[in-house]
């Protein structure tokens, strides 16, 4: 071979390798100067003053959670609810790893509140829900926000909660809604609940806990008109791990919309009370009690 050939065989060589080369660094620079083609853009967010999240609005969840927080076909309604209003529909689960991670013991006491839910559900009776289930049920609730506390109020029950933006605060007493601290990080709202007491369910299908429950929230905007809501709830009287839930909220955008009450404790009087009725009353007195 002559040197011609070598030199023409090495110039071929190297206009291929020059070629490539170019076409590597085009695509360098191209991917350089769409940096933010390629990652996706902050949320567009109303904020407060101070630069926060601007929470404020009546909110509310779109899916099945308040029936069953895991999957779940749908199901008839008890003998003393029957038809379509006493069933619940199929829905998809929220919980992380599809199952609630029960105690082996745990779990009979929840198929026992299944099978019993229309006296022992507290919504039933129209107690107040508890946390995280006023999240998630089939009625709005309302966020008042300023730097300090957050106040949620809820249509059910009139139910409230506050979130004390300053300190985590003390639980000298277990109640219904526990005792809420939160705090900011970025726009993710986290707040911290305990101090429950037992007598709150987490679902109608009778998923529960006891007094030593702790619920730790997570509310971050993914949009001008929707959260993403993630809450921990560590019990280890009841489940064998901390377990988790997420699932969006959405803003409620009717012209001129206000919360509105639903005092449900009339309507559970003669589920509660009915037995104690003197002979002869036929309840009709309650009939104009709204």
């Amino acid at each position: 071979m002559s040197d011609s050939s070598v030199v023409l065989h090495n110039g071929r060589v190297q206009r291929g390798l020059t070629v490539a080369l170019v076409v590597a660094i085009a695509a360098a620079l191209s991917s350089q100067g769409r940096p933010a083609a390629q990652q996706p853009a902050p949320p567009r967010i109303a904020r407060m003053a101070d630069g926060k999240p601007n929470l404020n609005g009546i909110w509310q969840a779109m899916n099945a959670a308040s029936f069953d927080l895991e999957d779940h076909a749908a199901y008839a309604g008890t003998l003393a609810a029957q038809g379509a209003t006493g069933a619940a529909p199929a829905g998809y689960g929220v919980v992380e790893g599809g199952e609630i991670p029960y105690k082996p013991e745990a779990l009979a006491k929840r198929k026992a509140n299944f099978e019993n839910r229309l006296t022992l559900d507290p919504e039933v009776k129209c107690y107040l829900p508890g946390v995280p289930r006023a999240m998630y049920m089939p009625f709005p609730f309302q966020i008042v926000q300023d730097s300090k506390s957050i106040l949620m109020a809820f249509e059910y029950a009139s139910a409230a909660r506050e979130i004390d933006l300053q300190k985590t605060p003390s639980a000298p007493v277990d109640t219904w809604m526990g005792y809420s601290g939160g705090k900011w990080q970025g726009d993710t709202l986290v707040i911290e609940s305990r101090g429950f007491n037992n007598q709150t369910w987490f679902d109608r299908a009778g998923n529960f806990h006891t007094e030593a429950l702790k619920v730790v929230e997570r509310l971050t905007p993914i949009g001008p008109d929707a959260l993403m809501y993630e809450a921990t709830m560590d019990d280890p009287s009841v489940f064998t791990r901390p377990w988790k839930i997420s699932l969006p909220l959405y803003r409620r955008l009717e012209k001129n919309l206000q919360l509105l009450e639903f005092k449900c404790a009339e309507f559970a009087e003669e589920l509660m009370y009915g037995k104690l009725k003197k002979a002869g009353d036929d309840g009709s007195w309650r009939k104009g009690v709204r």
